[in-house]
């Protein structure tokens, strides 16, 4: 293992001039340093100020040539199935590629990095290097798809100035100095962005830029923005084209009508970019801060690390499929009006929000994300939510997964069993690794161990057979491996296992569904990824869930799945893996990290129950489909309940109706509708101004629930 001293001795071999007393007064880390918002152009410039290093160039592409190698859909890549072409990649080629690259700066090199990993569109298997990585562009104009007038088109979201406003006067006073109004851009038809179509420059952001799911119709509505919860609390995400991690537009050009105009007109929209990093007074402390590896770039040794005495149990590991983008993009809470006013229901005070529907008979669950503050809380949660819903009569069950990026694999286990009953059995998926030799290897140390085996996720009692029996200390999943080939690549697994995740349920299951689950339905944006996406499709395929997604480019279908990887490993776990049954030396592993970076991979598969040769990922099982409407008029609006795939000229034809178009489930009023409107939807009709309500009949909420195709 390298040491941390050690390290940092390398840093200062490799730039000596960081050991400087003083900062040059050109330095252009210096010039920004303590800001919070900055010109892209200064931030740029900081960025590229560290020269080009062989050393790290070499340290970071041999890591991430043997990560690839635990990376489950590698080949997949070689030729991607439709719809996912678009990710199709020769990963090895473009690594070689990389490697035989020119480049001017650390910078140049850690971008090509990262954009040839985010546009494999896995956003389990991404490279985040914290350097690169620490400012946010910030478009004052974030752009939404809506219908008006029976037409959709790219819209400057309505609403924006209440919630652009939020991240305050040192991001607004900016625009005031320049004479800018960003303000009465607010609502404006976007006709074309940097001389494209309007629809075709969100498109190309979502093939170059936004990464983390395979469908490119999901991505296309990661470029939008939308409601989400961040930590507990409701926020805004502003999307990949308002929002990107990256600062090399300056600026874009935006065709566009202003509301309440005719007139087309030109406008240049400047970006500001805001630092999300550690704090830092010149490029120095900069790259000490925000660029050197620290103690927790890299794995250790748990069997140096362990306090617990010999042979004590140890505490089990919880799996994690989630996505990140980079450090924590800013988070914009959402201006009071467009909070929910309805008194939420018990089991609301962490990741998930419930409310009961006028009428008592539908119940609304934002699940904003698997990863709460507290792992058994969740599943309390879960059972404060169900608990009253059902105890204030409802019987029907509407689940909101609206940009849920994952989380803990067990709790989504522990949802669907929930919901299902445990008479269903086992609540996930079945599962493998990948059976390389470095992996076989792992996996023989633990069995090696025995008894004496310090529980990492290679651990065998880690995983169950099939009859859910846990697997003893002993036995070695991996003799033999599985053949497995794919794209004319043979490819060994592991042995397919089961979660043990019932072993970490800490509230009661009932035996029978709470809720006919004929009376549950998911909708959400189709951004459900990693454990989101791994129960939607568990809802789906075992029991035939109906699972509506709003949003998207007319014309394009839209997955209600964004990416369905099994289980993620961060490059610390990796190397914590190995290093913890004494391999760190092996030929095979890979080095520790001379910067602080994060090369995170696809660590495990969940296999189709439609078709056990075939990932969950890349099964193609499209949703009901529906728009958003800009002025939210109540007019029995047009999804169409008779056939799959919904496309936007069904939208026009259907006679039932349930209008998810502005609603957008929990919030009340959507961030882009009036407030004086009525909406009409499931199971009420909402006077958004003053939240008084008027129930469907029961044949109107039958349609909902009951009218929606089986498959």
């Amino acid at each position: 293992m390298v040491s941390l001293h050690r390290l940092l001795s390398l840093f200062v071999m490799a730039y000596p001039w960081l050991t400087a007393a003083a900062p040059s007064a050109a330095d252009p880390c210096a010039k920004i340093a303590g800001l919070t918002f900055v010109p892209p152009a200064d931030a740029l410039a900081c960025y590229k100020a560290f020269p080009f290093n062989q050393t790290l160039f070499e340290n970071v592409l041999d890591n991430m040539d043997r990560v690839f190698d635990f990376y489950t859909f590698e080949d997949f890549y070689l030729n991607s199935p439709p719809p996912f072409q678009e990710s199709t990649n020769n990963i090895r080629a473009t690594l070689a590629n990389i490697r035989n690259t020119k480049f001017a700066t650390d910078y140049d090199f850690n971008k090509a990095l990262y954009d040839f990993t985010t546009q494999l569109n896995d956003g389990h298997t991404r490279y985040f290097p914290t350097c690169y990585n620490a400012f946010q562009n910030i478009l004052p104009a974030p752009v939404i798809s809506l219908e008006e007038n029976g037409v959709q088109n790219v819209f400057i979201a309505p609403d924006s100035v209440a919630f652009i406003s939020l991240l305050g006067p040192s991001f607004t006073s900016f625009f005031d100095s320049i004479k800018f109004n960003w303000q009465r851009l607010a609502g404006a038809k976007v006709l074309e962005i940097e001389g494209m179509d309007a629809y075709d420059y969100v498109d190309l952001i979502a093939k170059t830029v936004s990464g983390n799911y395979l469908d490119h119709g999901v991505r296309v509505n990661s470029v939008f923005t939308s409601y989400r919860i961040s930590g507990t609390s409701f926020s805004q995400r502003l999307g990949d084209l308002a929002g990107p991690v990256d600062v090399t537009h300056t600026s874009l050009t935006f065709k566009l009508i202003a509301a309440g105009s005719n007139k087309i007109e030109t406008v240049q929209i400047p970006f500001l970019a805001s630092f999300t990093g550690t704090a830092f007074t010149d490029s120095a402390s900069y790259w000490a801060n925000n660029c050197a590896a620290n103690g927790q770039t890299n794995g250790v040794d748990l069997r140096r690390q362990s306090s617990l005495p010999k042979n004590a149990q140890q505490p089990r590991k919880q799996a994690k499929a989630n996505i990140i983008d980079g450090l924590l993009t800013k988070a914009v809470g959402l201006p009071s009006p467009f909070l929910p006013t309805a008194p939420p229901a018990d089991g609301s005070e962490d990741v998930i929000k419930s409310f009961i529907l006028p009428g008592n008979k539908t119940g609304v669950m934002f699940v904003g994300s698997f990863e709460p503050n507290d792992f058994n809380q969740f599943q309390t949660d879960v059972v404060a939510a169900v608990t009253s819903l059902k105890a204030a009569g409802v019987t029907k069950l509407l689940i909101d997964l609206t940009n849920n990026g994952g989380g803990f694999v067990c709790l989504g286990q522990f949802l669907h069993q929930f919901l299902a009953g445990s008479q269903i059995g086992y609540p996930g998926f079945q599962s493998s690794q990948r059976g390389n030799p470095l992996a076989q290897k792992i996996v023989a140390a633990h069995v090696a161990m025995g008894q004496n085996d310090i529980g990492t996720f290679y651990s065998p009692d880690n995983w169950a057979f099939f009859n859910d029996t846990i697997m003893p200390v002993t036995f070695n999943y991996d003799k033999p491996t599985v053949p497995f080939s794919v794209n004319g690549k043979n490819d060994p697994t592991s042995q397919r296992f089961h979660d043990t995740c019932t072993e970490s349920f800490t509230q009661p299951v009932p035996t029978t569904p709470p809720f006919d689950l004929n009376n549950v339905a998911i909708v959400s944006n189709g951004d459900c990824a990693s454990t989101c996406a791994m129960f939607s499709t568990l809802m789906f395929e075992r029991h035939h869930t109906k699972i509506a997604v709003f949003g998207g480019k007319p014309g394009e279908n839209v997955e209600y799945k964004g990416m369905a990887g099994n289980q993620v490993l961060e490059w610390s776990d990796l190397d914590t893996e190995i290093k913890s049954v004494g391999l760190n030396d092996d030929p095979l592993a890979p080095p520790d990290l001379l910067v602080n970076s994060n090369f995170r991979h696809n660590w495990r598969t969940a296999w189709s129950f439609f078709d056990e040769s075939r990932p969950i990922a890349y099964v193609s099982e499209l949703p009901l489909r529906t728009s958003r409407s800009y002025t939210c008029v109540s007019s029995k609006t047009n999804l169409r309940f008779s056939a799959l795939p919904i496309h936007e000229r069904d939208l026009q034809q259907s006679p039932k109706f349930v209008d998810l178009r502005c609603f957008q489930i929990i919030r009340v009023m959507g961030p882009f509708c009036g407030s004086n409107v009525t909406q009409e939807f499931i199971g009420a009709t909402l006077s958004l101004q003053n939240l008084s309500y008027k129930p469907l009949d029961v044949q109107q909420e039958q349609t909902l629930f009951n009218g929606w195709p089986e498959s």
